[in-house]
């Protein structure tokens, strides 16, 4: 069984007197720094001078200077900056300000478990990794709750590092919900393959697949696309609140039926292999080096592969359909 952490667990005291240096202001970055700072604690946001995010942290009241003031200033970093940006970012801004008093924290294993950043063995390396995007993280806290997150260890130069990250997870607002203990490795393998092979790119190809299936056999594009893309949110949000036993209490018992019978026809041993194929290019390093080469590259062929599927039929008539739907936030 998982060792999962709550309040009780953490003690935020532990952050008194400290600074805590928010290196990004993005999605995590905005979340992290004004629920630190809410919960009282010191908080500094590392940003280049040419930041758009810039003016946002500042009109939210948040301390901002250049990320290498922010490493030098810092006992605790927290790195929530993209995967491909955190390397250099280490290397010209933070390495430098490193010593055995400083904790360094991420949100993602990625660059910890494969290498891209190696800390010097005096340093505390932790994480604290919200299962939720950053406006979750906010808008949860600031109702009084939490997202529940992960809590991982990479080096205990201190002897303390579980406790301090802890104390960051209780300044996040995460131990009111739960913090589960993991691994660097765990955390990254089990979220790269979560991506690739259900949340990302198994559901787009499916969805894909089934959208072009029911248009070539002539079907209207715009009821394909309520079939397959629209509803899939009424699945899954059943799921998110109850589970596939709460799913299949709420939908009737034809299409109940229809997953029984028909859905391991769809998810066979064939795509099983698959995911076993991909999920061994995520733990032997094959991914991790074929998308860092791609970013070193210029990422040319990543950038074609988004002009490709921008214009899909399914992303053309979805963007119609979604002018009949007032109820939805304009993306």
């Amino acid at each position: 069984m998982a060792t999962i952490y709550y309040e009780k667990d953490g003690d935020i005291g532990r952050l008194k007197g400290k600074t805590v240096g928010i290196m990004g202001y993005g999605s995590q970055g905005h979340a992290h720094a004004l629920n630190l700072m809410d919960s009282g604690v010191s908080v500094i946001v590392g940003l280049p001078q040419t930041s758009k995010s810039r003016a946002k942290a500042e009109a939210a009241g948040v301390k901002v200077d250049l990320p290498a003031n922010v490493a030098k200033q810092a006992d605790v970093i927290m790195v929530l900056v993209p995967d491909m940006a955190a390397p250099r970012l280490y290397k010209e801004a933070i390495e430098p300000h490193l010593n055995s008093r400083k904790t360094l924290m991420f949100a993602h294993g990625f660059n910890i478990h494969y290498k891209e950043i190696v800390p010097p063995s005096n340093v505390n390396v932790s994480m604290i990794a919200p299962k939720g995007p950053g406006h979750r993280v906010r808008e949860v806290f600031v109702g009084g709750s939490g997202v529940p997150s992960l809590v991982a260890i990479h080096q205990d130069a201190s002897g303390q590092a579980l406790q301090n990250a802890l104390a960051y997870a209780a300044g996040i607002g995460a131990l009111r919900a739960g913090v589960v203990r993991t691994t660097f490795k765990e955390e990254t393998e089990t979220d790269l393959f979560g991506e690739q092979a259900v949340l990302c790119g198994g559901t787009s190809a499916l969805v894909k697949a089934g959208f072009d299936t029911l248009v070539k056999a002539g079907y209207q594009p715009e009821i394909a696309y309520f079939e397959v893309l629209h509803e899939l949110k009424l699945i899954v949000d059943l799921m998110y609140e109850g589970g596939l036993r709460y799913m299949r209490d709420s939908i009737s018992d034809t299409a109940e039926y229809g997953d029984y019978t028909r859905g391991p026809r769809i998810v066979d041993q064939h795509v099983k292999d698959s995911m076993q194929q991909i999920l061994k290019e995520i733990q032997d390093g094959t991914f991790a080096r074929q998308w860092i080469a791609e970013s070193a590259e210029g990422q040319h062929h990543f950038k074609d592969l988004r002009r490709q599927e921008t214009a899909l039929q399914v992303e053309e008539v979805g963007a119609e359909l979604r002018q009949m739907m007032s109820f939805l936030k304009k993306k």
